[in-house]
């Protein structure tokens, strides 16, 4: 994806000791980069705060990685938003959770319009409230058009059931007659996932410190480089960002091979 290279510079001025945007080579960025966003509860709870306040503070940490990855020139940013197992925490949090989706995605369509971001959800977004699926619906609908980043967001989603409904529907192709057994490949599978059109994520960020997937993106993550930080979601700024990126460009990927 193209970048302007003045709105670049800018956007990334003033920077902190430890880290610059000269720090990283934007030849060798990432073209997708996902994130599990976390901590927002316990950034809240040490803030004296309910944790819903946490969710409202991450909101702006979303925005600003949404705006440096466009001003970086990442072709994708995925992030992990609502997963299939969050229904289980208190219905409280939950129904604060869907208002939340659908006011701030009103909110954010001149963002997503002004930046040329087109907008995907991977998940089951049928099952999510009426509101909410309409509005969902309705960002789906006016960025479509978007030629810039892509922004997948995760909402209802969970790895093994993707991979479950990944299943049926190729089960539901070889008994109809149109897919060959023989053609059930990973290129095959990869086709019936919700990524169907993104390239694999090349650097996972996850926040909070925590170290597991959550049942997040398990297939694409396959070879994908993880950045681990201890910094709460809310906390999480561009500087951050760069911080995953040069770590990223430091790493030797192999894919399972050995350089001569």
């Amino acid at each position: 994806m193209q970048r302007d290279e003045q709105e670049l510079t800018t956007y990334f001025a003033d920077a902190p000791e430890d880290v610059s945007l000269a720090d990283v080579d934007l030849e060798r960025l990432p073209s997708h980069i996902s994130v599990i966003m976390d901590g927002n509860g316990r950034w809240a709870t040490r803030q004296g705060m309910e944790r819903g306040q946490g969710h409202i503070a991450g909101i702006a940490s979303l925005r600003e990685t949404i705006t440096a990855c466009v001003r970086l020139g990442v072709d994708v940013l995925s992030a992990y938003a609502f997963s299939t197992e969050n229904w289980k925490r208190p219905q409280q949090e939950v129904d604060l959770l869907m208002h939340l989706f659908a006011t701030t995605l009103v909110k954010e369509l001149p963002l997503f319009h002004q930046e040329n971001v087109r907008l995907e959800f991977l998940g089951d977004i049928e099952a999510l409230p009426q509101k909410t699926r309409e509005v969902f619906e309705e960002g789906l609908s006016e960025t479509a058009d978007h030629t810039g980043m892509t922004l997948a967001l995760a909402v209802n989603y969970g790895a093994r059931a993707e991979l479950a409904r990944a299943a049926r529907l190729i089960a539901s192709e070889v008994k109809e007659g149109t897919l060959s057994v023989d053609d059930v490949d990973a290129a095959c599978v990869s086709s019936h996932l919700y990524t169907a059109d993104l390239p694999d994520p090349e650097l996972l960020i996850r926040t909070s410190g925590e170290l597991r997937l959550s049942n997040y993106l398990l297939w694409q993550l396959a070879y994908s480089e993880f950045y681990i930080t201890d910094t709460l979601w809310p906390d999480f700024d561009r500087w951050e960002l760069l911080r995953a990126i040069r770590a990223f460009q430091g790493r030797d990927r192999r894919f399972g091979g050995v350089k001569a």
